[in-house]
């Protein structure tokens, strides 16, 4: 049989061959977990109060039935006196009901304050999540992060509220058994609980062992949500590049360390329960023998020795159940550490201590010898990048991929700070506004076409929430998307699906044009906003956008240079620095990197009219 210690080497061999999807967190002590968590039973400590002393009350009302019952046996039974029968089964009635009342209400109150407390975490744990800047997203794994939401919170509230309070009842319970067990039979008492003593080192020992293996088994829980999540959300390329079995042994190999990790752990925990069987059974026969031998001396009635025994039974389980606790305790520890490790977390980008008000920006955009590198790069994505973007004014940014021109669109939203030199709007430094009011004055239309699973109008509206349907309805015939979405089973209120896979791409691209003419903000950031149209398509885009772009500040990122034409300026960007720059006509004219890539996009058709690549 293979030992715990063999399937733990086993699991960290197999993590060895396997990319470290997910990182373990910093082990933390119990105590510091447990302050940094109890603020969140304020607003219901009174309750937490209540259900304390309805836990204390279970084993007084517990060891009143047994001692009701060795009444029972010894002056009813015995000398078979029904004299005090009635009595009795009206003591066992009594007592019943109120174990009963006593028992529903601790375990209803119990449940509702767990789940307010994940309810209240769950949320903290979230908005933490959206106020954490976007690299953090770009460098974590989002299937383990949504699994430290959603289950790793639950190891909290074993943590802080659950365990605390079942290891309260199980001390209670044993000192109040404990008690009786005593005041019936000191001798018998002190030969049941000799193996007590003997448990908690097989526990101590036991705890230490299952340690290292649950928190192996939660990283794993973790990277099997992380391989989950990034396979079925790609689900179309994987199909289209033939990966299904690659993807397959992935999810194959994060399970077989996932699976070992868990044998290990559960090997412990079997091996807990026999070897904790056989103590409770030598003191049980110890407690038989001494006690027959008792009742022949006369020193024990037989209600007395029944009783005992049921005593004993019933001291048992919470002493196992303290031992298990150590397991429990252990595997909610791992899951606080992932939690604690989140909301350690700091965005790279804050707000200000104390923020500029901007009521309605004019749409000044000035880069002033802006150099920006992103975290964990060998190189600057822009390198003393200097330009100015008026109310009105159309600034085109081309070059090649990775040339820069979607970090400068990413800089003014501020999605990141400049390692050097000042982004500023309206001559405010970005650094000295609040993120969200800033954002409140763009107007983007990104690359990728992000939209939501919801309706069409949901989708339209986010650019401008309250927006009247005639508003949206103009946004969206203006975008040219209108005749589209009339032509959906249920029009504007037909649902998208998931990131909208139910639209092509062109239709997800016109959504989210509509979403910026709604929000109709003075600064303009478009990135590449024709991808995904036909040649016809985007043609028609772009008397809506120059539209939209009048009066407004734009910065246009693009690749299809034919949509740059009647840009007021045209920067060329190679490796983040500005090689190039002027109009349309000025760029051509110098015959440089500009109007090579212009050739590039051309064509000479037999009549000789240039046009636009298909």
């Amino acid at each position: 049989m293979t030992s715990p210690s063999s399937d733990q080497q086993t699991a960290a061999a197999t993590a060895r061959r396997e990319d470290e999807l997910v990182a373990a967190a910093p082990a933390l002590a119990f105590v510091s977990i447990f302050r940094r968590f109890w603020p969140y039973t304020r607003g219901f400590r009174a309750r937490l109060f209540t259900a304390v002393c309805l836990l204390l009350i279970q084993p007084v009302l517990e060891a009143g039935v047994l001692w009701i019952f060795m009444i029972l046996v010894d002056d009813v039974v015995v000398p078979r006196d029904f004299d005090i029968f009635p009595q009795i089964a009206i003591a066992y009635v009594v007592l019943t009901l109120l174990m009963g009342v006593v028992g529903f209400s601790e375990h209803y109150l119990s449940e509702w304050i767990a789940e307010r407390f994940l309810w209240r975490l769950r949320n903290d744990v979230y908005e933490h999540l959206h106020e954490l800047s976007v690299d953090f997203f770009n460098r974590r794994r989002l299937g383990d992060t949504l699994a430290r939401i959603v289950t790793d919170t639950e190891a909290i509230e074993v943590l802080v509220l659950s365990g605390v309070t079942s290891a309260f009842s199980f001390a209670v319970t044993i000192a109040v058994f404990t008690g009786f067990l005593f005041y019936l039979s000191w001798p018998l008492a002190l030969a049941a609980l000799i193996g007590v003593p003997v448990f908690f080192q097989l526990a101590r020992w036991f705890t230490r062992k299952i340690k290292v293996a649950t928190r192996e088994e939660r990283r794993r829980s973790g990277a099997i949500s992380a391989v989950a999540e990034e396979s079925l959300g790609n689900a179309t390329l994987i199909r289209a590049y033939g990966r299904e079995q690659a993807e397959m042994d992935r999810f194959n190999e994060q399970s077989r360390a996932a699976f070992y990790a868990e044998m290990a752990a559960t090997r412990v925990r079997a091996l807990f329960s026999p070897m904790v069987d056989m103590l409770e059974l030598v003191g049980a026969l110890a407690v038989i023998g001494l006690g027959v031998w008792q009742l022949a001396r006369g020193g024990l009635t037989l209600g007395g020795l029944l009783v005992f025994i049921g005593f004993l039974s019933q001291l048992y389980a919470p002493i196992r159940g303290l031992g298990e606790l150590g397991s429990q305790v252990f595997t909610a520890l791992a899951g606080a550490e992932r939690i604690i490790e989140l909301l350690d977390e700091r965005p790279t980008v804050a707000d200000p201590a104390e923020p500029v008000p901007i009521d309605r920006a004019r749409g000044v955009v000035t880069f002033d010898r802006v150099t920006f590198r992103y975290p964990g790069a060998s190189r600057d994505a822009l390198s003393e990048l200097s330009l100015t973007v008026r109310p009105g004014q159309t600034t085109a940014l081309v070059g090649v991929s990775g040339s820069g021109k979607s970090t400068v669109l990413n800089l003014i939203l501020r999605f990141y700070d400049p390692t050097s030199g000042v982004v500023s709007l309206d001559g405010h430094d970005l650094r000295t506004v609040r993120q969200r009011e800033l954002r409140t004055h763009i107007g983007t239309v990104l690359q990728d076409a992000a939209v939501l699973d919801g309706t069409v109008r949901d989708n339209i509206l986010w650019g401008k929430p309250g927006a009247s349907d005639a508003e949206v309805v103009a946004a969206a015939a203006a975008a040219e998307a209108d005749e589209f979405i009339r032509a959906l089973p249920s029009g504007y209120d037909t649902r998208i699906g998931p990131r909208g896979r139910l639209l092509s791409g062109g239709q997800r691209q016109r959504l989210s044009i509509a979403r910026a003419l709604l929000r109709d903000a003075p600064v303009l950031l478009l990135d590449e906003p024709t991808t995904g149209l036909d040649a016809g398509t985007a043609q028609r885009i772009m008397g809506p956008l120059h539209r939209l772009m009048s009066g407004r500040s734009t910065i246009l990122a693009a690749h299809d240079l034919h949509t740059v034409r009647d840009a007021d300026e045209i920067v060329v960007l190679e490796g983040g620095r500005v090689v190039e720059r002027g109009t349309h006509a000025e760029l051509m004219a110098l015959a440089g990197s500009y109007a090579h890539q212009f050739q590039l996009h051309q064509r000479v058709p037999t009549d000789g009219a240039p046009v636009a690549r298909s």
